[in-house]
């Protein structure tokens, strides 16, 4: 399956990295968070990516063009008039990368309307550009598959501002909203699996995907929940960034299954 990433918001409560780079570009150990949400994906045979880009998207459209030699061992010869380079070894992950400029001020459903040529008519992952999980992706695709409904996001028990779930036994998300300070409930994790019909839901530019869009399904019976209870964090600020170093630095990083 291809693998939608929203990478074009502005990170404003991160504006200590985000002020220099696109939020995904903020690194966890010397990677930017964004390569650390591909890994997982390409660990689990997905690796054909579309980046849905805004705030600074030339800066991810730089740092994707320059990652093929930063993961390669080259020879440049100057002594050929032709500027001649030996690529000898790569390091590089075999992805395929499709950047888009979405827009600087769209809205989530929209930048997801926008890459819909890239995506084509066949289901498609679709997370955010700035939480890591350790979910099975298998068993993500598997419980969607099995439910045949349109849509399926993970949820998590975690205190944040994220948009809260009511989940009946069915696992069908019956009602879907923001948060508020109050609730205990499960929330919108991302890492979500959208049939194509997903685009029928989304309007244009200013459509908030988590707004009108899920809470059409959630009324429908098109919404389902896988439940996750392992690890996930998202990265909204500089001590949730500080928290991923430690736990990669550590080497005890939940999300990492890769070998270096």
């Amino acid at each position: 399956m291809k693998v939608v990433l929203l990478a074009g918001g502005f990170g404003t409560r991160i504006s200590e990295e985000s002020a220099f780079k696109p939020k995904p570009l903020v690194e966890i150990g010397d990677r930017p968070i964004l390569w650390h949400i591909m890994k997982e994906y390409g660990y689990y045979g997905h690796n054909e990516f579309i980046i849905c880009a805004g705030y600074k998207q030339q800066a991810l459209k730089e740092w994707f063009a320059n990652y093929f030699l930063d993961s390669s061992d080259v020879t440049f010869d100057y002594r050929d008039k032709n500027d001649a380079r030996t690529v000898h070894e790569c390091h590089a992950e075999p992805w395929k990368v499709t950047v888009v400029d979405t827009g600087l001020r769209t809205m989530t459903g929209g930048r997801i309307r926008r890459v819909r040529k890239y995506v084509g008519n066949e289901p498609f992952l679709m997370t955010y550009g700035d939480g890591v999980c350790d979910v099975d992706i298998d068993k993500l695709i598997g419980f969607h598959k099995g439910h045949g409904k349109i849509a399926t996001l993970t949820a998590v028990m975690q205190d944040q501002s994220k948009g809260v779930l009511d989940i009946g036994g069915d696992n069908a998300v019956k009602a879907f909203r923001e948060k508020k300070n109050s609730d205990g409930a499960p929330i919108n994790a991302g890492y979500m699996v959208l049939n194509p019909e997903i685009f029928d839901y989304i309007e244009d530019d200013n459509t908030v995907f988590e707004r009108e869009p899920l809470e059409r399904l959630a009324q429908e019976g098109q919404l389902m929940s896988y439940m996750h209870k392992g690890f996930w964090q998202c990265m909204d600020n500089v001590r949730e960034k500080a928290m991923l170093d430690k736990l990669l630095e550590s080497g005890r990083a939940p999300w990492k299954k890769w070998e270096d």
